[in-house]
């Protein structure tokens, strides 16, 4: 593999090890997952009265991973763009294919109302109109190994990919942020380096969409990352919960993603731990983790015991996929 390869394969899988890890945490309190857990060690199966992951064996993707990877495929397919129709329909098919699995972990509360309305033939630059929370954060990476390293393409690219659910100055600031650290780490950042890239991205992308009130995802990103700075791991996942929040607000778990990784910069696996520890939407929150960590350390950095866990349970093509969207990348 090539060094840029390996950053591409580092992002899906930290992506995909980042939201098992917290499959079975997710929806819970922190205090839940103290009392349950402590923090996360490894992969872990769903308690058998999870109220969205019951019955998932340990090391198995949730939405998040299972939506970047749709994502992926659309950005192949259409040579890196996406038609926001088939993106909407293809949402719509996965979540009827999650029903006839028998998962109670299907599209977000932004994305469904979104691809509901463009199945009832609303305009597709209106359907995102109120999409607000996350949907667009958790799915974004592939993106940011298909852009380049201009920032205004790279959030056009975003729009693209994410206005026909999350059509909002703060979703698409949270997903901007996202892509940008992903395609910095591609380009050799290191986390500090993706950081600053995120919220330069984030006051691009926050100028886009219909405005909703929202605190501001770029100035969020740096009180948080500033807010943990040497702080002890523990205080510093008790800070993150209670003051930077993790709930579906974007302008909540985007900022928690990179506060973590400013607590273990140089430490993929314990960053997707911790951020899995936290508690609240923390599938999430470590999926994004992980995507970024991936990204500017490549997959080497990452447990090989880890990677063969999710490739064991999920049967995923992440390698496969990972090297055709770099083959898009200007």
């Amino acid at each position: 593999m090539t060094r840029a390869e390996e950053r591409a394969s580092g992002t899906l899988y930290g992506l995909a090890i980042g939201d098992a890890l917290g499959m079975p945490t997710q929806s819970l309190s922190r205090q839940q997952v103290k009392d349950a857990y402590g923090v996360l060690t490894g992969f872990l199966p769903a308690a058998p009265d999870h109220p969205l992951a019951a019955g998932m064996p340990a090391g198995s993707v949730t939405d998040d991973t299972e939506q970047a990877l749709l994502l992926a495929r659309l950005l192949i397919d259409g040579a890196g763009h996406v038609d926001p129709v088939v993106l909407a329909r293809s949402l719509l098919e996965w979540e009827e294919e999650m029903r006839r699995r028998g998962s109670l972990d299907l599209l977000g509360p932004s994305t469904k109302r979104a691809v509901a309305a463009v199945a009832a033939g609303a305009p597709v630059e209106a359907a995102g109109r109120y999409g607000d929370t996350n949907g667009a954060a958790m799915r974004i990476a592939p993106v940011g190994i298909t852009a380049g390293s201009d920032l205004t393409a790279l959030v056009d690219s975003v729009v693209e990919a994410s206005s026909v659910t999350h059509n909002t100055s703060v979703a698409l600031a949270g997903a901007a942020a996202v892509a940008a650290a992903v395609s910095a780490g591609i380009d050799g950042a290191d986390v500090k380096e993706a950081t600053r890239y995120a919220a330069e991205a984030a006051t691009v992308g926050v100028r886009r969409g219909h405005w909703v009130a929202a605190a501001d995802i770029a100035s969020r990103i740096r009180w948080a990352t500033e807010l943990v700075a040497g702080r002890p791991a523990v205080a510093a996942a008790d800070d993150i919960y209670r003051l930077v929040g993790t709930s579906l607000a974007t302008q909540e778990s985007v900022p928690a993603a990179f506060a973590v990784l400013a607590v273990y910069p140089d430490d993929p696996w314990q960053a997707c731990l911790w951020a899995a520890s936290l508690g609240g939407d923390c599938d999430t929150i470590a999926a994004i983790a992980g995507a970024i960590a991936g990204a500017c350390h490549g997959v080497e950095c990452l447990p090989g015991d880890a990677i063969d866990t999710i490739r064991a349970v999920n049967a995923l093509p992440l390698d496969d996929l990972a090297g055709r969207l770099l083959a898009l990348r200007p």
